[in-house]
This record gives C-alpha cells, sequence and structure tokens, in this order.
C-alpha cells in the first residue's frame, strides 16, 4: 500500500486535535472513515503512532511522523493554492515576505509601482520574522523577501539592502530617555528590558552574556512597541522601528555597541514571473539608493 497525503491529512488532524470526533468534523467525514485510515497508516509503517485508541497521546514514532507530515500537507495546499492563483491571475502573481520594521516601509510604494507596471497583477505580502521569511522562500510560497539575516538557500539569492545601528528604544517618559550623558550596557541591562529577535544578531560576548539573563522575550513587534510604550520596559532595537510605534518612543546610541542590523533582499531564481521578480527586485532596490 502506498501512504497517500488524504492519510497524512488525517493523521494530522486527529493529531492536533487530540481526539476522532474533532478530526472528522474538521476534515468532514466521519469517524469511522478517519479511524480506518489511521489504521491503514498504521498497519503500512507497522507500529502505532498513538499511545491508545483515545487519540490523545503520540508514540516517538508519531511525534516524528507528525512532524513529517505536517510539512507535507503545508507543502501541497500552498502549491495548490500557488496553482490556483495562477490560472487566476494571466496578467501575474507576486508573493513577497518582510519583517515588519521593513513591510510598512516597503510594501505601500511597491504596490504603486508593480500596480502602475502590471495592470491586473495579483500581489500576496506577508509581514512575519526573519525565520518565516526565510522559511517562504525556501519553500518557495515567496518570490522574494527581505530579512534581518540570511542563510544560503539552495536556488535564492541575497543582496545587503542597507544597514542600520542598534540603540535602546523606550519611552520619551523613561529615564534612560532623560539620562544626561551617553549609555552604557549597564544602563541598558539595568533597566527593565526585553529581549527581541534583532537582539539575538548581536555577537558582542559583553552584551550576549547579560542577554542570556533577560527573562522577558517578546517575538511580536507592534507587541514589543506597544509594550516599550507603555513606559515600563526598554530594548536594543535599530531606528527604522521607532515610527512603527507611533508618538511617543524614543532612539538613544548605546556608547559600547557599535554592530549594525544588516538588511537583505532575498530573491528565488525558479519563479513563474521572472519579469515581475526583476521589476519588483529593482524597486526595492531602488528605495534605497535614493534615501
Amino acid at each position: 500500500m502506498t501512504i497517500k497525503l488524504e492519510m497524512l491529512r488525517a493523521f494530522c488532524a486527529v493529531a492536533e486535535a487530540g481526539n476522532l470526533s474533532d478530526a472528522a468534523v474538521q476534515l468532514g467525514r466521519t469517524q469511522s472513515a478517519v479511524s480506518m485510515t489511521l489504521k491503514g497508516l498504521e498497519a503500512h509503517l507497522g507500529r502505532p503512532l498513538f499511545e491508545s485508541d483515545r487519540k490523545n497521546r503520540l508514540t516517538l514514532l508519531g511525534q516524528q511522523v507528525l512532524h513529517l507530515s505536517q510539512s507535507q500537507v503545508r507543502s501541497f495546499d500552498t502549491t495548490v493554492q500557488s496553482i490556483d492563483l495562477l490560472a487566476q491571475a494571466p496578467q501575474g502573481v507576486l508573493k513577497v515576505a518582510a519583517v515588519p520594521s521593513l513591510a510598512a516601509l516597503v510594501f505601500p510604494k511597491l504596490v504603486r509601482a508593480l500596480s502602475r507596471a502590471y495592470p491586473g497583477i495579483k500581489l500576496e505580502l506577508r509581514d512575519t520574522d526573519t525565520p518565516q521569511v526565510i522559511d517562504a522562500l525556501s519553500s518557495g510560497w515567496a518570490d522574494l523577501g527581505i530579512a534581518s539575516a540570511t542563510q544560503p538557500i539552495k536556488g535564492v539569492t541575497a543582496v545587503e539592502l542597507f544597514s542600520d545601528a542598534f540603540g535602546l528604544v523606550m519611552s520619551a517618559t523613561h529615564p534612560m530617555a532623560l539620562k544626561q550623558g551617553p549609555l552604557t550596557l549597564a544602563d541598558v541591562f539595568d533597566a527593565e528590558f526585553i529581549r527581541n529577535e534583532l537582539c539575538d544578531q548581536i555577537q558582542l560576548s559583553k552584551f550576549r552574556s547579560q542577554l542570556s539573563n533577560v527573562g522577558l522575550t517578546v517575538r511580536n513587534l507592534q507587541s514589543l512597541l506597544a509594550m516599550l510604550r507603555e513606559g515600563d520596559w526598554v530594548s536594543v532595537l535599530p531606528p527604522s522601528v521607532v515610527p512603527l510605534g507611533g508618538d511617543g518612543l524614543v532612539f538613544r546610541d548605546i556608547e559600547e555597541l557599535t554592530e549594525r542590523r544588516k538588511v537583505f533582499l532575498l530573491r528565488r531564481s525558479d519563479v513563474a514571473f521572472p519579469d515581475i521578480v526583476e521589476t519588483a527586485h529593482s524597486e526595492i532596490s531602488k528605495m534605497w539608493v535614493e534615501a
């Protein structure tokens, strides 16, 4: 017997729901049909995927199969969505993923430029963190990505767009904002500090040793900025994020911190509409040349 996609989809649904009943509703099938599908998968594997008939705990094999199955189901669904989108948009499709601090700056200008150049184009824009931007490129979801780091990905090239300084961001009413003289790393970590994704890019040993002791991490940029506006906390960020937080946030240099945040433009080579991708790549690059 061959393992079919619907077997993996049924297994994922049951494993995620923790029971047959909810999974069957989600899949639009009867419980008995879902149960038979799982039995067929387990028979093929020759080992159980669940520790009991209640289906609420996975075996070790089940945990490993779940991870692989989720990836396969997501990949298939993304491919189907892309095919449907291509069929609906003969004028062209472009998908771009970007970190939030750059998405707010890039997306409006990019949409205007591409809408003029390619009337009827379909655009899908996603703002997310750097690991998810890289995942969107490696999985084939995105044609272009803007991220605060890069790594080797087959079929993906990267160029540095720009770099900017790291500094302390906080409410304008925070004592660190009002402190006379330069700020030091000691000042930074004496305050109530929030760790964020970009902090992990800083390699300065003195900074990293202090960072490991921080108990509060916020990954979502808008949530982080909202907490900083409250006036109780500080965080290390580049100055480009400050306008995204609205009024009341300030940026200050940190005397010992000279490292810079690097921003990269990533591009897939195997794309459906290379002319559109080339135009978008050029438009995004031009935003910083002109700046």
